[in-house]
């Protein structure tokens, strides 16, 4: 298992900034958000590889600026914009190529969508075709407020996919959908590739890990039965932290429980 810290964390700090403090920290491992169309840019990426290299880091994954537009942008019954999003994401598996990373997390459609479950599948598979051309792969991420915030909807892609249903799996907005994550990763584990990592209590969703009542102990436990060698990112939102300091603390702490 790689444990990480996605730059998400630290957001509202500019990406590039962001890929520092967590490399300045000691921290190897690393997924990035992007946040506006000139970070596609071949300058900037310029930076954040020189960022990479000066630190000794592994960018496992790259998250797409456009999620929040995925829906009205892939989704919906005007195919020219679809086709649009093709190149988009073309150009995201270029950018993850060129940084090591293997896979581009997915957010999706919203749930009052005009597509079957088919449809969606079918142009899911358009951008997995797309950007394999590169060596990448697109991951659906179970989102709130998104269909694959819905468990019938993961079942009924992985029904009609297979192994091609592959899947990015986020404990807080499990708990935001009103499931219990060990329930849900049991379930989908096979369709499984990357995991966004956080805590979660009475006091919030999206807490530090090892802030909260998630039994870390039991899930690592798990995982290294199931021999899983992927990524865990912390992901969290600047309102679950005072300092980045917390964040690191927290990372560290999460490295000593997962070494036991």
């Amino acid at each position: 298992m790689n444990l990480g810290i996605s730059t998400a964390s630290l957001y509202p700090l500019e990406t590039e900034l962001a890929l520092e403090e967590i490399g300045r920290a000691g921290i190897k491992n690393t997924e990035i958000f992007f946040n506006c169309e000139s970070e596609l840019k071949d300058s900037f990426i310029d930076i954040l590889l020189e960022t990479k290299e000066k630190y000794g880091m592994n960018i496992t994954a790259v998250h797409p600026t456009m999620s929040l537009a995925e829906s009205f942008m892939i989704f919906s019954a005007y195919e020219r914009r679809f086709y649009e999003s093709l190149k988009i994401f073309s150009r995201y598996s270029e950018i993850a190529k060129a940084l090591g990373a293997k896979y581009i997390i997915l957010h999706g459609g919203k749930p009052n969508g005009v597509l079957n479950d088919e449809e969606y599948c079918r142009r899911y598979m358009a951008l997995k075709n797309e950007t394999r051309q590169n060596g990448i792969t697109v991951l659906q991420e179970n989102v709130v407020h998104y269909r694959s915030g819905d468990v019938e909807f993961l079942r009924s892609m992985r029904e009609i996919l297979g192994d091609e249903a592959e899947f990015c799996f986020d404990i807080k907005q499990c708990i935001r959908c009103g499931y219990l994550p060990f329930e849900l990763i049991d379930e989908f584990y096979d369709n499984i590739k990357h995991f966004h990592i956080s805590d979660h209590s009475t006091a919030g969703d999206c807490l530090l890990p090892l802030n909260g009542k998630f039994d870390f102990k039991g899930f690592f436990e798990y995982l290294n039965k199931k021999g899983y060698k992927g990524s865990l990112m912390t992901e969290v939102y600047h309102f679950s932290y005072e300092n980045y300091s917390d964040i690191f603390h927290a990372y560290n702490k999460l490295c000593t429980l997962c070494e036991k």
